[in-house]
């Protein structure tokens, strides 16, 4: 099978003809190919170690929604960039352009025949409702603009839903992707970050636009959020939404528990990243964890987010070794 056939098999809870996919989500931390780097590794580019490696590839097709050359850069990770509506409208013109469209529509053009040849699997990236605001507004401040700014919260949700529907009509003729995923990071450890009533006000009316949308074409909608997400799979699945990524097992996630609560939730990751540079028993004891849940199909398992710099080449080397072995008894 090809890789792009063997990943919508498992996302139609069907057996591949041969093994699971095996995909990394989301890669590595450049801190960790640097190191594989000083250890060995020819390469840090990102295609050349997917081909070295013999990993299905699952590639992002980004749906921008600024051009920074003309919005100021944070000044750290979740610093704000505006303040309030006066400030939005300075950097409007930046938003959603039609150099973002036209971004997107030549990554479409530049991966459709390999795509089509199953090459490749692909994911459309959108900015969720959760998201784009907390670029702007800043990680702190986001919260508080619920309430202090709520006008504005669903002028640049509506605004964004719009971009990313128009992008969507423009690229979809061209490249239908084999999921959607909306980034989002709305849990951490303890669950939600916001209430359900937020949730329902500011969050699901664009979700139910953007998520008919897709699933009226044929394409599987998943929702990327770090943390426990237990809580918030409920939500999601009221909006249509398919799938979850990356269940953070140090937030307490447990697939095996998900797929008891709700069958036909599909999902991706869950292999834990602070097991993989332990040593190969307790690589294999991971495994063994989500085996049960691999052979049911509608999970594709991966490094539940990023592998980590702590991780030596020679430990990814044993992960990868195990990753082939569990994904080929997953089909026995």
């Amino acid at each position: 099978m090809t890789p792009r056939e063997r990943f919508q098999a498992v996302l139609e809870f069907r057996k591949p003809d041969d093994r699971l996919p095996m995909i990394e989500w989301a890669a590595w931390w450049d801190k960790t190919t640097d190191r594989w780097f000083e250890e060995g590794l020819h390469t840090t580019n990102r295609e050349e170690i997917i081909e070295y490696f013999g990993l299905d590839d699952l590639l992002t097709l980004f749906i921008p929604t600024k051009n920074w050359d003309g919005i100021p850069v944070p000044a750290f990770h979740g610093a704000p960039v505006i303040g309030n509506e006066t400030e939005y409208e300075a950097i409007r013109e930046y938003l959603f352009t039609d150099e973002n469209v036209e971004f997107s529509k030549k990554i479409a053009l530049e991966w459709k025949d390999a795509h089509a040849r199953g090459d490749f699997s692909v994911r459309y990236w959108l900015d969720g409702c959760f998201w784009f605001p907390r670029t702007l507004f800043g990680i702190t401040e986001h919260f508080y603009a619920f309430y202090d700014y709520p006008e504005l919260m669903h002028r640049m949700n509506r605004e964004l839903t719009d971009h990313n529907l128009r992008v969507m009509e423009e690229i979809m003729p061209i490249l239908k992707p084999d999921m959607v995923g909306i980034a989002e990071d709305m849990s951490y450890n303890h669950g939600p970050m916001l209430s359900y009533d937020m949730y329902k006000e500011f969050i699901l009316p664009y979700y139910n636009e953007v998520i008919s949308f897709v699933k009226e074409r044929g394409v599987k909608v998943f929702v990327d959020s770090d943390g426990d997400v237990s809580k918030l799979i409920p939500w999601l699945l009221e909006a249509g939404v398919d799938g979850i990524y990356p269940l953070e097992r140090q937030a307490g996630v447990d697939v095996a528990a998900l797929r008891k609560t709700y069958p036909g939730l599909l999902m991706l990751g869950a292999y834990d990243k602070m097991v993989m540079s332990k040593g190969e028993p307790e690589m294999r004891a991971e495994f063994e964890r989500l085996l049960p849940v691999m052979k049911q199909g509608g999970f594709v398992p991966s490094v539940d987010h990023q592998t980590p710099p702590g991780v030596s080449l020679e430990n990814y080397r044993i992960y990868l070794k195990l990753f082939e072995e569990y994904c080929y008894k997953a089909v026995e």
